[in-house]
């Protein structure tokens, strides 16, 4: 039994067969990263958790400031690493 895996070259290491998709991916990486960095996932999670709060006690404020009911159901239900 031959071991594929071990044989085959590494391409990921070499930078000339990274592609768009990859560079993408990496860019994702480092956006999440420098948002751990910045401390500004905790200014999502706030933000997020005053929206809930708002849609719960006063719905007629989501009016008020311009978004629709959906538009806060989608915000609300994004993870903080999630722009």
């Amino acid at each position: 039994m031959t071991n594929t895996l071990a044989s085959a070259p590494h391409r990921a290491a070499r930078p000339e067969t990274v592609g768009p998709a990859s560079r993408r991916h990496l860019a994702t990486l480092r956006s999440i990263i420098a948002t751990w960095r910045e401390g500004t996932w905790r200014e999502r999670i706030r933000f997020r958790w005053q929206l809930r709060q708002m849609s719960k006690d006063n719905p007629h404020l989501i009016d008020d400031i311009g978004l629709t009911r959906r538009q806060v159901e989608a915000e609300i239900i994004k993870r903080f690493w999630q722009a």
